[in-house]
């Protein structure tokens, strides 16, 4: 079954609410606020590389009161534990059973701060959860809940005590992006209400939890061309081949690429995909997937760039092919 174009325009409009909502919070930020609902409503996991105070926890916050969801907050150390995240079995003295103890891993939108500081042992305890929706204790297997997304983010600047992130855990989020500091103009409104602390502004909810799954179902349902699959899959080869790259895109990486397109193409009012909307989510979907050549990036070249460079080199079948 395709998407209908009354059922397009009732997902944009959807979207647009919420985006705006949030924004109230993250004032100027529109893309990026529209970049963390295209990762939620295609049921994936958002990276944001950003110095402190840019507003990362507030995203997370505002996203989860905008579905009337649950939010948690883990503040990543090196000293924490996979038990810390997904919970733990106790030992009931009174009733002599032993219960499992939810971590803060049990939310609908889990902001993971700072998750290159944690070891790797801990990381990948969010693995399972990321990719199955579920955690293991002690042999149980957890339900997390739907909607479940994790927002992680790590500090680009202070690396020291920290631990990289490795490829198979970065190929699990679905995109990598930045808030980055406000313009001038947002500026200069967030200090007009410096004497409001953040989290004591709350975003009214725009719909519920049971409302995101539909939404999320029903991007599902954009439809999209073959010459789109094709184009997608030589934007793919062409990360392979490319000199300055050591790894290219995965497979994983371009099926992320169809299914954000898909949901961008949504929040636009389409009920399929074009060309642009591949081109739009190009670089947040598939840059941090890459590992370039040592020598590549010594001389400076960055995974932007090389997203870049293949979209300008691939060329895009026509309008009039898609539609």
């Amino acid at each position: 079954m395709t998407m209908s174009t009354d059922e397009a325009a009732r997902f944009a409009a959807t979207l647009d609410r919420l985006v705006g909502a949030v924004e109230e919070v993250l004032l100027g930020k529109n893309r990026v606020v529209r970049l963390a609902f295209t990762a939620l409503l295609s049921e994936g996991h958002l990276l944001l590389d950003d110095v402190p105070g840019t507003g990362k926890t507030s995203l997370a916050r505002a996203m989860a009161q905008s579905v009337s969801g649950s939010s948690n907050r883990v503040q990543f150390t090196p000293d924490i534990l996979p038990g810390d995240i997904t919970g733990v079995t106790v030992y009931d003295q009174r009733s002599g059973l032993f219960e499992f103890h939810a971590g803060p891993v049990f939310a609908n939108i889990v902001l993971a701060d700072e998750i290159n500081r944690a070891s790797p042992k801990t990381q990948s305890a969010l693995l399972e959860v990321m990719e199955e929706g579920q955690v293991t204790v002690d042999g149980q297997t957890h339900e997390v809940g739907h909607p479940f997304m994790v927002i992680a983010t790590q500090n680009p600047v202070e690396q020291a005590g920290t631990y990289r992130l490795p490829e198979a855990q970065l190929d699990r989020f679905l995109m990598r992006t930045s808030i980055g500091y406000p313009d001038h103009a947002s500026t200069i409104r967030i200090l007009e209400g410096a004497d409001q602390r953040a989290h004591h502004h709350r975003v009214e909810p725009q719909i519920d939890a049971a409302e995101v799954i539909e939404l999320a179902a029903l991007a599902r349902t954009v439809f999209v061309d073959p010459t789109i699959h094709d184009y997608v899959s030589r934007l793919v080869d062409a990360t392979r081949t490319a000199r300055e790259v050591r790894l290219g895109v995965s497979v994983r990486g371009a099926l992320a690429l169809i299914r954000t397109a898909k949901t961008h193409a949504a929040g636009r009012g389409r009920h399929y995909v074009v060309p642009d909307d591949v081109k739009a989510l190009a670089e947040p979907v598939l840059a941090h997937r890459l590992i370039l050549d040592p020598e590549a990036e010594f001389d400076g070249v960055t995974a932007s760039n090389m997203i870049a460079q293949v979209l300008i080199e691939t060329p895009p079948p026509s309008t009039r092919q898609v539609v």
